[in-house]
């Protein structure tokens, strides 16, 4: 005989979500219980479709009381405990999950974010009436489970539950933060146990203030030695850490962590993160690949740090050295495993553009890859597309036949090198954004046109004597007695990109005159530019040029020994890089020696480097073996 199911609802102003939960647990529930908080909107007539069963409840700051008041008027075998902004999927089965007559029930938590991004949880939602279980809190609230001769049992269940209330929108919505704060401070300073020592770090957390979340999360470890919430814990204080720039308190306590809890993919994933941060990109490389290994799991898990995240930062690492190849490869994989990861589509086109790849087996690989099924596909591709400028834009506007702004039709016109016709476009446009601006000057650029410039003057916000620069500059007029100011500098840096990209060489390479008159870092940052899209050998003689002038510089000798070490001028990198470690003897240094001497095949020299990073730099695990 089926054992009966109530749901228990606490609500207020819910008429955005109320239904969608309603409709996923009507068929499966024997019972809805509805405790309505103040509601103002049309909550409580959705409500009533549903059910009878409204009481109201008034707010006094503690969600445990109203929780304890939904669960009162329960009659049923059971309660299942569901927020508006949730929902069951349809194949959920509550009697299944019940079958084996457990106390209460930990369920797995989907939390949707944005961008396509997920993060689970376990979570107590189904638990026995009539045996005393209640909640506790005013925030976070819990059931007793946990108390002193209570006996409870529990069990893991199959049940999921899914959640919208962490996505942007929502969190907007409800200003989570700002409510969150005092009511979590009244209930930490009453009981400050581990949970609420806990969530009044993550409280924090939210808010940006690190140094307060840190020292709630120094206060509740020791408290938490048997309690699951211990690897987000150390997730979250390591996190805190690293947004303090404290990386090696932060790797001190992951690199711990990880050993003692092996298969929590997200504090292996935020090891990675802080080796990334702090320079250690061997050992970073094998913490992402560790997560692969592992993938999605642990208590509490962020959907993809075990799978398409991890290939989307191993991409973005192996970019960061210029290993484009590698990079290629993982990105490749990362859409594989998910194509609506918007940072990944992004960081694809991204990556074939500086590989050089035609764009006719661009278009036909990201056919394969992305698979356009939906609007909503199409919608993404076009975002990312824009915002990149690529001249995939102005194809699959055409093919879909897409009614958009002037702004992106003259936009993918010119990406395009349809220059002509974006010239019309951007003049005859109604309306033109402001970020459109450089785009209009780039234009004016290619086609030396004056009245393109004037155009995208007052878009660009410069004033009467950065106009005039910009007027000799497209005209090609000398200006060495001219000084750039550094937003100048800057916009020219980025438009020299976008002529590398164009494959403009001789515009490039008046812009590049022009550059070289500015001040080193705008040098340095072009130098970084030619060599990402893999005119190195430009960039080596430029910045041999540099360091002439600045022997000492250590931005510089870096780049140049990197640069040499990719293009297999290992003699030259040697010089390079020897002359870093001298001058810069930190843990990067140290590895970029090491990987040189693997190169030469110098297993003398290699055994050197790692005793020096086992003996300086013990928070490297790969040189341990």
């Amino acid at each position: 005989m089926n054992k009966t199911i109530c749901l228990c609802m606490i609500v207020k102003n819910e008429e955005k979500y109320l239904r969608r939960c309603l409709d996923s647990v009507k068929d499966k529930v024997d019972q809805i219980v509805i405790v309505d908080t103040g509601s103002i909107d049309a909550t409580l007539d959705i409500a009533a479709e549903y059910t009878k069963n409204i009481f109201h409840f008034t707010w006094i700051d503690d969600f445990a009381a109203a929780r304890n008041e939904s669960i009162k008027h329960a009659t049923s075998d059971y309660i299942l405990v569901l927020d508006a902004d949730e929902y069951l999927i349809a194949s959920g089965d509550l009697q299944k999950e019940i079958s084996s007559s457990s106390d209460y029930y930990f369920v797995k938590i989907h939390n949707l974010l944005s961008q396509g991004r997920a993060i689970n949880h376990i979570s107590i939602r189904l638990f026995a009436n009539h045996k005393g279980l209640i909640y506790r809190n005013r925030l976070h609230e819990h059931l007793n489970t946990m108390d002193e001769n209570a006996g409870y049992k529990g069990t893991f269940g199959e049940l999921l539950i899914y959640h919208t209330g962490y996505t942007d929108q929502m969190m907007k919505d409800r200003q989570k933060e700002k409510r969150n704060l005092p009511l979590m401070l009244k209930e930490v300073n009453e009981n400050p146990n581990a949970y609420n020592l806990f969530n009044m770090g993550r409280t924090y957390m939210w808010t940006g203030e690190h140094e307060k979340a840190i020292s709630y999360f120094q206060r509740a470890y020791p408290l938490s030695t048997n309690l699951i919430i211990i690897p987000e814990l150390l997730t979250t204080l390591c996190y805190c850490l690293g947004e303090l720039n404290r990386y090696e308190d932060a790797l001190q306590v992951i690199n711990d962590a990880v050993n003692i809890y092996p298969n929590e993919t997200d504090l292996r994933h935020m090891q990675g993160i802080l080796f990334i941060e702090s320079g250690y990109t061997k050992d970073a490389v094998v913490a992402l690949e560790e997560c692969l290994k592992l993938g999605d799991q642990g208590i509490t898990v962020t959907e993809g740090n075990g799978s398409y995240t991890a290939r989307f930062r191993l991409a973005e690492l192996y970019e960061s050295q210029n290993r484009i190849l590698k990079s290629y490869e993982q990105i490749v994989k990362a859409l594989q495993d998910k194509k609506s990861f918007a940072p990944g589509l992004k960081k694809y086109f991204e990556i074939v553009t500086k590989a050089n790849i035609p764009l006719e087996d661009v278009y036909e690989n990201i056919e394969q890859l992305y698979n356009v099924s939906s609007v909503d596909d199409l919608e993404l591709l076009l975002e990312v597309l824009y915002a990149l400028r690529h001249p995939l834009l102005n194809k699959y506007l055409t093919m879909y036949k897409v009614n958009v702004q002037a702004n992106v039709i003259a936009s993918a016109q010119q990406y395009d090198k349809q220059y002509m016709e974006a010239k019309s476009t951007w003049l005859h446009a109604d309306e033109i954004e402001s970020e459109n601006g450089k785009d209009i000057l780039l234009l004016s650029l290619l086609l030396q046109d004056d009245q393109l410039l004037q155009l995208s003057k007052p878009l660009l916000n410069v004033s009467e004597k950065e106009c005039k620069v910009l007027q000799k500059i497209i005209c090609n007029v000398d200006i060495k007695a001219t000084k750039l100011t550094p937003y100048l500098e800057n916009m020219l840096v980025e438009m020299s990109v976008h002529l590398l990209v164009l494959q403009e060489y001789e515009v490039f390479q008046r812009i590049l005159d022009y550059v070289w008159l500015g001040s080193l870092e705008t040098k340095y940052n072009v130098s970084c530019n030619l060599i990402s899209y893999g005119f190195n050998e430009i960039a080596i003689d430029l910045l041999v040029k540099l360091y002439e002038k600045h022997p000492n510089n250590v931005k510089i000798i870096r780049l140049l020994g990197d640069t040499c070490m990719n293009c297999n001028y290992l003699q030259d990198a040697q010089l390079f890089y020897t002359k870093l470690l001298q001058i810069c003897p930190e843990y990067s240094s140290y590895e970029r020696c090491y990987e040189l001497y693997e190169k030469l095949e110098d297993n003398d020299g290699g055994n050197i480097i790692i005793e020096r990073i086992k003996d300086k730099f013990q928070l490297s695990m790969w040189v341990k073996g």
